[in-house]
């Protein structure tokens, strides 16, 4: 069984999950679950309350944030997609989103679109420092 957004569950539902490992005491379970999740859920599993859960499982794999040049790209490419050949993003820009967001795509993304936002509510031609630090701090990632 796959659990997506395992990081939004209570720790109710993270000890059911435990319990239906137990099958035959250990002896062999036919059980497997992926729990796949936030850097959160990490965390959450080291809990006291969540270590028999934390005991159980076999193998850990945290995806790493992309690097500045792969957040570049990545931003171009999405602007390529939307029909965007010239420059969209100043560097500056770039560096500031891949430095709140510490190359997770998922934030990336969301930073990209505020401070899309807030260059056009100033009227910007392209998506500037300023822009940038906008979104930074309306999203919280400062």
């Amino acid at each position: 069984m796959v659990i997506d957004e395992a990081h939004l569950l209570d720790n109710t539902q993270m000890e059911a999950i435990r319990m239906l490992t137990n099958h035959d005491m250990d002896s062999g379970s036919p059980f497997a679950a992926l729990l796949v999740g936030q850097p959160t859920l990490r965390h959450r599993l080291r809990l006291g309350v969540l270590a028999a859960l934390d005991q159980r499982i076999a193998m850990r794999y945290a995806i790493a944030g992309m690097a500045p040049a792969d957040t570049a790209d990545y931003i171009g490419h999405h602007a390529t997609i939307a029909g965007r050949t010239d420059t969209l993003f100043s560097d500056d820009a770039i560096t500031l989103i891949h430095n709140a967001a510490r190359g997770y795509p998922r934030a990336v993304n969301n930073l990209a679109v505020h401070a899309l936002t807030a260059a056009f509510a100033a009227k910007a031609a392209i998506v500037d420092e300023k822009a940038a630090r906008i979104a930074v701090t309306e999203t919280g990632h400062d």
